[in-house]
């Protein structure tokens, strides 16, 4: 697969390689080892050419938008494929980027599995899950989905820079990035090839326990460093709630099994006590003694956005590659949601006006 770097970062360069056009080239401690280094200590530098075209094939993009976790696992892709979502239903032009290299969930979160990307002159086509929302994913390009990406940094960063060069997303209201977890070449990259075009800034996603706590903590600083704002950070599988209709039910006998009483619950319920069958059941499955992202938020200055309980049907619709928003199903985290990403919109729209006021 071509990836438009080798004129800017040598395939065979070292894994955290600066760039021949850096000033740091050759003299880095990155630098140690690599066949390059002569080379790069010696050459000419200038601006990166690929930089303009970027911000030319980004010109049309309103707002850019990165979506970032300090650690995987805590429901990052899943917020971005219902934040995108959400945006297209709002009747907004929506382009979704993946760039998670090494792991590409987005094609089977918005339905697209086993799409191709098509090319005309104008460059890549995203692949449409409606006419408003349009997805680019290095998914899209695995003959096998269960096969491996094993690429050193310089040759993700090359794809990251194409797709950002290359892809035809034409006028967009808004482009929602999904990042890899951490703070690593991806991000640095990311940054520095938006720069010119301009980042609204990052949604940064968590759960509430301290173990992703600290990582978020690392993410923050990191925007903070590379001067990307925080447009909020969203507290994901804040407990786990879910219609009482929707348990089911068990009681352990004497050897110790589990017996499936859901049945005679059900039952008992809707003679005994029916009004209980439209509660909600909520139980904390992470520890957020500590006061979770709410908490953190106020201790590093950032803005909280909201929360979203884990609930087992947002699972589902992520699974099936579906909108939680288009039935009732997701009740519990369709609104949850909801309020967030109406949050975000108007906190945006709201700057642009004072922009240009």
């Amino acid at each position: 697969m071509e990836n438009g770097s080798h004129s800017q970062i040598p395939e065979n360069a070292n894994e955290h390689c600066p760039g021949p056009q850096s000033e740091l080239a050759g003299k880095s401690d990155d630098c140690k080892g690599c066949p390059n280094q002569e080379v790069c200590a010696t050459a000419p530098k200038g601006p990166d050419p690929d930089l303009v075209a970027i911000a030319e094939r980004l010109a049309n993009v309103k707002h850019k938008i990165l979506v970032l976790s300090g650690k995987g696992g805590v429901g990052k892709s899943t917020f971005s494929a219902q934040l995108a979502f959400a945006l297209a239903a709002m009747d907004f032009q929506v382009g979704l980027l993946d760039i998670d290299i090494c792991g590409p969930s987005i094609p089977k979160m918005l339905g697209l599995e086993g799409q191709d990307i098509h090319q005309s002159n104008l460059g890549w086509s995203p692949v449409y899950v409606e006419s408003n929302l349009g997805v680019m994913s290095i998914g899209f390009m695995l003959p096998n989905p269960d096969e491996a990406v094993i690429w050193r940094g310089p040759r993700k960063n090359g794809l990251i820079k194409q797709f950002l060069k290359d892809v035809d997303w034409g006028e967009l209201d808004f482009l929602v990035i999904d990042a890899p977890p951490g703070t690593s070449d991806e991000h640095i990259s990311i940054v520095q090839f938006l720069q010119a075009t301009g980042i609204d800034g990052a949604i940064i996603v968590t759960t509430p326990q301290q173990v992703s706590l600290i990582d978020v903590r690392k993410e923050v600083s990191f925007c903070k460093k590379v001067g990307v704002q925080v447009l909020g950070v969203v507290e994901n599988m804040s407990g786990l709630c879910q219609p009482v209709t929707e348990f089911k039910f068990t009681r352990m006998t004497e050897t110790g099994e589990q017996k499936d009483v859901t049945e005679w619950v059900m039952e008992y319920m809707k003679e005994k006590a029916p009004e209980m069958l439209n509660l909600i059941a909520c139980s904390e499955v992470f520890d957020s003694s500590g006061g979770g992202a709410a908490k953190m938020c106020r201790e590093m200055g950032v803005p909280f956005l909201g929360k979203v309980p884990l609930d087992p049907q947002l699972c589902r619709a992520a699974e099936e590659g579906r909108s939680c928003f288009a039935d009732q199903k997701c009740g519990v985290s369709a609104t949850a949601l909801k309020t967030i990403i109406e949050k975000l919109v108007a906190n945006l729209e709201r700057t642009s006006m004072d922009v240009v006021a």
